[in-house]
């Protein structure tokens, strides 16, 4: 049973009803823009660290996640990253997705019927919602640990970026490269 929703055929983040949360539609920001819609100012990224079986580092997170946001062109819209461990996410996937197993990544976007590569056009400002996005950390901590990879630049997906433009770029041709090139030191 999904959470009620007024969209249809878009599975809804577990935490779309909680008041406040960016995704559940009632958050209400920080500016005094009460009804008027405020595209100028950076909407807010929303992490929740809801496990305690890693030991997780939220502000080189927060930084990593607000530069790749900033890169991607969707700082004005409110996102929700929501760090559990892996009895939380197999419960998830096997709601939503009906696979009884921890993956890594499980993502509810707010608007629905969305193509790769364009953003919604908002029409209200609670509108203004790119949706939930939650990370596996204990699955992902231990994918780290038997390729050796560094935790935290794995948990914003830097590496796996560059792997899949190399990939698009041998499949068609192209010579595209991360948004994120020349924005980090590492």
């Amino acid at each position: 049973m999904r959470p009620p929703s007024f969209r249809k055929n878009v599975p809804r983040s577990p935490h779309n009803n909680v008041p406040g949360s960016p995704a559940s539609g009632r958050y209400q920001g920080g500016s005094g823009c009460s009804s008027v819609l405020c595209t100028s100012r950076a909407m807010s990224l929303l992490i929740r660290n809801m496990q305690r079986v890693v030991c997780l580092r939220r502000a080189p997170l927060r930084k990593n996640l607000e530069i790749a946001r900033s890169c991607l062109g969707v700082g004005g819209f409110n996102v929700g990253v929501i760090c559990i461990n892996d009895a939380r996410i197999r419960q998830i996937n096997k709601r939503y997705r009906k696979k009884d197993a921890a993956t890594d990544v499980l993502s509810f976007p707010f608007h629905e019927g969305l193509c790769p590569g364009f953003l919604p056009d908002p029409s209200f400002r609670d509108e203004y919602n790119l949706g939930d996005i939650y990370l596996g950390v204990e699955y992902i901590y231990r994918q780290c640990q038997e390729t050796e990879e560094d935790f935290n630049n794995v948990l914003t997906m830097f590496k796996k970026e560059n792997e899949v433009l190399m990939e698009i770029n041998i499949t068609t041709g192209s010579t595209l490269k991360p948004l994120s090139t020349n924005h980090f030191d590492h």
